[in-house]
């Protein structure tokens, strides 16, 4: 980038800085994008394949779930990065609808090619695009359908609906059950639901039929000493963030014993005052204690004799999980130890789970906090497992929190498709064309369920358009048959926000790149120039080299 002045250069650029300006900088954007949306395409619906990630040391991932393969890639085109953040925003808000947003703001990407193609403008087309975005995200509201709280069943589809296609889908009526009842549980009375009172568990050994939910909490310790009872029925649990060992002076004192009787007296203060601490334990009546800091050995085997179940170094976020679970406070003094402060469970017990020890905290009268274990038989499995469960249960918590859901299966694409087309028609101008071009691009999700179920996708398409004109607005694709069916009957439905969510924050992605004409990329140089060289130490000769 250089202006020519009297027959001299002057360089405004560093050398070696990239510039590609107008068309040329658009095609390219758009060509990183369309490739990041078509690594991701072939996992979308209930028939897609999954993805096999191997990063630089070797470690597999195998997944479905769009955003863990976007995140796993190493993406280095500045346009694709931000077709990744698409992905991650909509994880972060929904949870599920990843792989939709980003094919979505690839096809709108695409179809604004071919309207650059015909000279639209790129402001005309972007303002056309958030005209229509915020159209849809009206019709989709008004096709939104509402969900009551304690209505099991729907939730169950939802949960469904956001597992199916996943490695998960064999066992899916166990999982969508222990994800429902998890929810439900910690719901406060609002609708409100904090998803960091589930904690799941992963366990490698045994098949996903054997996961199953714990109504209270699980911690992956044991108990500390080998004495201590290894279940406690009916048990009072005190929460304790101190150690239970002897508090050592702070002071820098230094202490002169001259006779072993003082060396004696020494040792049996420390244990006096171990034995002081575990008394009042034992004082409270509790006979379970979690303990965050550590325990001396000399308090394991007072504890222990006095038949208590201990743990320490418990985890700060299940020292959490438990008070909500029990009731019980979290103590951070020694001293503050009451009875008033002891939380209940109906059984504290340490199980083998595929060989490991841990603690199972159960029956508490009104958990607000539960565990999910899940189990599958490799790694790679039980990963997947976590990822589509971790899907379903925000998926859940969204629609408790909104209350609205509409149906799946490409079937608001279509209807939004045809709405948006008659709204064009309405604005008229070139922003029409901008409209049309959006309509089309939301039909890529019927099509893609089609490609990805082996079908053919016109036909399809033909289908659905044909039954949404009659006015079926909950017509989508059935993979198993080939054909437009009801999805709600058949219960495939998602929340509205994974819906309203892709579509607006596909729509953003999509204007942001259309909008940029010039791409500058500084010059990835490798050590300083010859001119920085010179300005360092006059030229070679400064770096300890030989003057020429």
């Amino acid at each position: 980038m250089s202006q020519q002045l009297g027959g001299q250069p002057i360089l405004i650029l560093k050398e070696g800085s990239s510039r590609t300006r107008g068309r040329d900088a658009q095609s390219i954007n758009i060509a990183a994008a369309k490739a990041v949306a078509a690594a991701v395409r072939t996992t979308l619906g209930p028939k897609g394949m999954d993805k096999m990630l191997v990063d630089t040391i070797g470690d597999v991932v195998i997944t479905n779930d769009g955003v863990t393969i976007l995140k796993e890639m190493d993406i280095e085109h500045p346009a694709a990065k931000m077709m990744v953040e698409v992905a991650k925003t909509q994880d972060d808000e929904v949870g599920d609808g990843t792989t939709t947003s980003v094919v979505v703001a690839g096809e709108l990407l695409k179809r604004a090619e071919d309207l650059l193609e015909q000279d639209v403008h790129p402001t005309v087309i972007a303002h056309g695009y958030r005209m229509a975005a915020d159209k849809a995200i009206e019709i989709v509201k008004d096709l939104a359908i509402d969900v009551k709280p304690n209505d099991a069943d729907i939730l169950l589809k939802i949960a469904g609906t956001a597992m199916t296609g996943k490695g998960a889908e064999a066992s899916k009526d166990k999982l969508c059950d222990l994800i429902v009842r998890a929810v439900t549980m910690v719901a406060e009375e609002d609708g409100t639901v904090d998803l960091d009172f589930i904690k799941v568990e992963k366990k490698v050994g045994g098949s996903i039929e054997d996961s199953g939910i714990v109504e209270g909490v699980l911690i992956d310790k044991e108990r500390v000493h080998p004495a201590m009872p290894k279940k406690v029925d009916n048990a009072k649990i005190l929460l304790l963030n101190a150690a239970v060992e002897f508090k050592k002076t702070e002071v820098d004192a230094e202490i002169n014993i001259t006779s072993p009787d003082q060396l004696q007296m020494f040792l049996d203060e420390e244990e006096r005052m171990i034995r002081g601490i575990v008394d009042k334990i034992i004082a409270s009546g509790a006979n379970v204690l979690f303990c965050q800091k550590g325990i001396d050995d000399i308090a394991q085997h007072y504890l222990a004799k006095a038949g208590i179940f201990a743990t320490r170094r418990v985890k700060k976020s299940d020292m959490e999980k438990l008070s909500r679970a029990t009731g019980a406070t979290l103590i951070s003094s020694i001293d503050a130890i009451s009875p008033e402060e002891l939380g209940f469970a109906g059984i504290v017990e340490e199980r083998k789970v595929s060989g490991e020890d841990m603690t199972f905290v159960e029956q508490c009268k009104n958990p607000k906090a539960v565990s999910i274990i899940i189990k599958g038989g490799t790694e790679h499995v039980v990963d997947e497992l976590d990822r589509a469960i971790e899907d379903a249960l925000r998926v859940v918590e969204v629609a408790l929190r909104d209350k609205k859901f509409v149906a799946g299966g490409g079937s608001p694409e279509v209807e939004l498709s045809l709405r948006l087309r008659e709204y064009a028609a309405t604005v008229g101008g070139r922003a029409q064309l901008a409209i049309e071009a959006f309509a089309s691009a939301l039909e890529i999700i019927p099509r893609t369920l089609a490609e990805n179920a082996g079908l053919d996708p016109i036909d399809i398409l033909v289908d659905l358009r044909a039954a949404h004109e009659k006015g079926q607005k909950t017509a989508g694709l059935d993979v198993n048959t080939g054909k437009a069916g009801d999805m709600l009957a058949q219960g495939v439905v998602e929340p509205l926000r994974v819906k309203t969510q892709a579509i607006s924050s596909a729509a953003e992605a999509a204007v942001m790149i259309l909008r940029i004409d010039d791409v500058i990329a500084s010059s990835k140089s490798a050590g300083p120039s010859p001119e920085e060289m010179a300005a360092m130490g006059g030229g070679m000769g400064g770096m300890g080299m030989p003057p020429m």
